[in-house]
């Protein structure tokens, strides 16, 4: 994880991303394992890279806590996000294999 000033105001991000820790840490909260983040929304990240995002919130629970609670986003903006995650999963799992 590091803290770049500019990117994601100053909050730790998964290096190399500007994906934060709180958004790792509010997916968890919602009941979502590691693999399910990995498939569903961040698929372009590693497993490793999402295991050291929930370290560094179990290791910082107040930062990313007051993180979370400042990026707050209603049920209504989450309804709307988990939609489109679900249309983009159904989409992409629709597509034909490029292994023929």
């Amino acid at each position: 994880m590091v803290k770049i000033e500019g990117v994601c105001c100053g909050d730790p991000v998964i290096e190399g991303t500007r994906i934060p820790v709180w958004a790792i840490a509010g997916w968890l909260k919602q009941g979502y394992s590691l693999e399910r983040i990995q498939k569903e929304i961040y698929p372009h990240l590693s497993l490793a890279q999402l295991h050291d995002a929930a370290s560094y919130y179990y290791d910082h629970p107040e930062e990313i806590e007051a993180q979370l609670q400042a990026n707050n986003l209603d049920e209504q903006e989450l309804e709307k996000r988990r939609e489109q995650w679900e249309r983009r999963t159904q989409r992409d799992s629709d597509r034909p294999s490029s292994s023929s």
